[in-house]
This record gives structure tokens, C-alpha cells and sequence, in this order.
């Protein structure tokens, strides 16, 4: 059932099953690599890295956090999925290391009519720090492949440029 709300995008979906080259790739990370990153429509992962489909397993949530199904899918990576190296990349200008949670539950409140006080949106009150815990949980959780390197970086949302802080 196609309905108008999404009629431009299953448009362009059916240009590019036209001209689709991945089918048979295979599903490992061919680069051994994972990224945890934000959902901010100003990073683009693969470009960003130099890489192409296929290469890496990328994980994007608002604020780049390392949640428990950001963990759980991670063992799974490096178990099943050929990741051996993980990377967490937070960003600059980055709404949720800007916001209070009193800001983001009236912005809510105000747009929607819906009361959000329940949810934790996990705020960043400090970039920095809240990238080093984040990377130390990946590290110390003993569900993940032995040994694999983790690092924390910002992308610079006005550069292009990513840094290693971890």
C-alpha cells in the first residue's frame, strides 16, 4: 500500500533499485570496523572515513551514546559481523550536548502536547567526559571480542574534520 506521505522517497527508492550494485555483498564489515555515531544528518560516515558499503557496521542514535542495544549490537558485530575496531564519534554543535532536559521536554511539550518528563533523553552536560565514559563501557563490557581497539573522536560539523580525544 503505497500512501502520498511517502510517495518521492519510494520514487527515488525505485531509481536506485534501477541501478542497485550491492546485491551479493557480503553482510562481515569488510574493514573490520564499527561506528557509533549520531544521528545528525550532517555526518556522513562513510565519506567522512573513506569508506564504502561494505565496509563498516554503523550505529547512530541521537547523541551518539552507547546504550545497551548500542552494546548489545556491538557483541554481535564483533562475534558474527567481522568487527574488530570500534569507533565512537560524537559532534560539534550537537543538540543533545546543548540542551537541558527541561529544554528538550518543553520543546516537546510545546510542539506536540505530549509530556516526555519519563523519558531520558541522556543529555550531555559535558562532551568530553561523557565520550571517555561512553568509550570505557564498550571497553569494560566482557561481552565483546577480547582485545579490539575503541576510540572516541569529534567531527567537527563545520570542518569535515574528526579528532581522536580517546
Amino acid at each position: 500500500m503505497e500512501t502520498e506521505e511517502f510517495a518521492d522517497v519510494l520514487a527515488a527508492n525505485g531509481h536506485y533499485a534501477e541501478r542497485f550494485a550491492l546485491a551479493g555483498l557480503e553482510p562481515v564489515a569488510a574493514r573490520g570496523l564499527a561506528v557509533v555515531t549520531c544521528m545528525d544528518s550532517r555526518i556522513e560516515p562513510l565519506d567522512m572515513l573513506g569508506l564504502k558499503p561494505g565496509d563498516a557496521k554503523i550505529l547512530r542514535n541521537a547523541g551518539a551514546r552507547v546504550t545497551s542495544d548500542v552494546l548489545r549490537t556491538l557483541a554481535l558485530a564483533t562475534h558474527l559481523l567481522g568487527v574488530t575496531r570500534i569507533m565512537v564519534v560524537a559532534h560539534t554543535k550537537c543538540k543533545m550536548a546543548s540542551a537541558t532536559a527541561d529544554e528538550v521536554n518543553a520543546a516537546i511539550q510545546d510542539s506536540s502536547g505530549i509530556d516526555v518528563r519519563s523519558l531520558d533523553f541522556q543529555l550531555v552536560a559535558d562532551q568530553r567526559a561523557t565520550l571517555a565514559a561512553d568509550v570505557q563501557k564498550i571497553r569494560s563490557w566482557p561481552f565483546l571480542s577480547p582485545g579490539a581497539p575503541v576510540g572516541g573522536f569529534i567531527y567537527d560539523v563545520d570542518t569535515g574534520r574528526l579528532s581522536q580525544v580517546t
